[in-house]
């Protein structure tokens, strides 16, 4: 990889994207005989490619990746004095990686820079798309009736809830990454989470959302904080602005709405 003059957002697109290209060539090769290899081999070798580029161009700066060790992984320490931290998910929606026909795996690099999330990149190998926080697309939504994406393993009780009140479509999906694509794209409406996650499955993604003028929160609308001591970030809202009200209105009325405060 090579990253010449450029931003810290294209650069983050540049990662993103040639790692997605690694992916998809390994899924090619390797076919979907022992998806369990190909899904460990596909984690490990993306975060390899990507740790390599961000030491070459940024040596001093500090990473937290879902695949890093030590002072790289969710035990480091040195992130939390540092001024400029990357925050990697290598490969977001493992399981659907190792599925022949899907798409909805991603990849994740963000950039937390002086106590926010400033720049971030979702590439979709497999769907053809790398959005950006420098570039996101102007989402379009149709009147219908709202749709939300919600995760395809994990689907949090509350949603259901969420659904009946707001009378909407859940749409199941893989990795964060690709449900909160969709909504910055304009096929759902929302995405909501309540299951567990850290900040690696979500930053990127939130970065992108952010740049592209949509509401995101914790469930209970508290603001998304990142390069936390302990990575854990349990839930996440990611909607179009004119549905935030409504849908945390629905949350907190839920027969039991999990508590974004208690992790």
């Amino acid at each position: 990889m090579t990253t010449m003059e450029l931003s810290d957002a294209e650069v983050a697109a540049l990662l993103a994207e040639e790692a997605g290209a690694w992916l998809l060539k390994l899924r090619d090769e390797r076919g979907f005989d022992d998806p369990t290899a190909l899904r460990r081999d596909g984690d490990i070798g993306s975060h390899r490619l990507i740790m390599a580029a961000l030491r070459q161009r940024f040596p001093d700066d500090a990473v937290l990746s879902e695949e890093g060790e030590g002072e790289s992984g969710r035990t480091g320490s040195a992130r939390l004095s540092a001024s400029r931290v990357w925050i990697v998910d290598p490969l977001d929606g493992t399981r659907e990686y190792g599925e022949a026909g899907r798409s909805d795996w991603a990849v994740h690099v963000a950039l937390w820079k002086d106590g926010a999330l400033s720049d971030g990149a979702v590439a979709l190998p497999a769907a053809g798309h790398v959005l950006s926080s420098d570039a996101p697309p102007s989402p379009r939504w149709t009147d219908r009736r709202p749709r939300i994406a919600v995760s395809r393993s994990r689907p949090p009780a509350l949603v259901e809830s969420v659904a009946t009140a707001l009378d909407a479509e859940l749409v199941p999906m893989g990795s964060a990454g690709a449900k909160v694509a969709a909504v910055v794209l304009g096929r759902v409406d929302a995405y909501v989470h309540a299951g567990g996650q850290y900040e690696w499955d979500s930053a990127a993604p939130v970065a992108v959302a952010r740049a592209a003028g949509l509401h995101t929160s914790r469930i209970d609308g508290a603001s998304l904080t990142y390069n936390n001591p302990d990575p854990k970030l349990t839930d996440l809202v990611v909607c179009r602005p004119d549905l935030a009200t409504r849908l945390l209105a629905a949350i907190a009325d839920a027969p039991t709405p999990p508590t974004a405060r208690k992790e």
